[in-house]
C-alpha cells in the first residue's frame, strides 16, 4: 500500500498539477496556430505565390510525374514532400511568434520592483563629531586625575 501511497503523493504535487496545466493548454493553443497556419496564412501565401498549394507540392522519386500527392501515394510511387517541410517552417515561425508575444506581454504585466536607491550611510554632522571629540576629552582628562 506504500506504493499507491507514494504515487498519489507523487501525483498531487504542485510540479506535475502544472505540467498537466501545461499540456493541456499547450494542446489548446496548437489548435489555436494550427486554425491561424491552414485557415488564415497559408491562403494568402497561396495567393501571393499565385494559387500554389504547399502541401501538394512534392517530388516523385521514381521519374514518373503524378497529378497530385494522392495519385502518387495511390501509385505507392517514393515522394519527398517538400511542401510539407515549407509547411511545417511555416508554421514553427507562426508558434516561435505567438510564444514571443505571449512572453512578451507577459514580461510587461510583472510589476516591476525598483530597487531602492543605494545611498550612502549618513554620517554624524561636523557638529556631532566635534561634541564626541570634547565629550571624549572630557572623558581621558577626567579618568587620569
Amino acid at each position: 500500500m506504500a506504493f499507491f501511497k507514494d504515487f498519489k503523493t507523487f501525483l498531487m504535487k504542485g510540479d506535475i498539477i502544472a505540467l498537466a496545466t501545461a499540456v493541456v493548454v499547450g494542446a489548446a493553443f496548437n489548435k489555436i496556430v494550427s486554425s491561424v497556419v491552414e485557415d488564415i496564412i497559408m491562403p494568402l501565401i497561396g495567393v501571393i505565390t499565385g494559387g500554389v498549394d504547399f502541401s501538394n507540392q512534392f517530388i516523385s522519386l521514381d521519374g514518373t510525374e503524378y497529378e497530385t500527392l494522392d495519385a502518387a501515394r495511390e501509385a505507392e510511387a517514393a515522394v519527398i514532400t517538400y511542401g510539407n517541410v515549407i509547411q511545417a517552417i511555416i508554421y514553427f515561425i507562426i508558434v516561435a511568434f505567438f510564444i514571443f508575444l505571449v512572453l512578451r506581454a507577459y514580461e510587461r504585466t510583472k510589476t516591476k520592483k525598483e530597487a531602492p536607491a543605494v545611498t550612502a550611510p549618513k554620517g554624524p554632522s561636523q557638529e556631532e563629531l566635534l561634541t564626541e571629540i570634547r565629550d571624549e576629552l572630557k572623558r581621558q582628562n577626567t579618568g587620569r586625575a
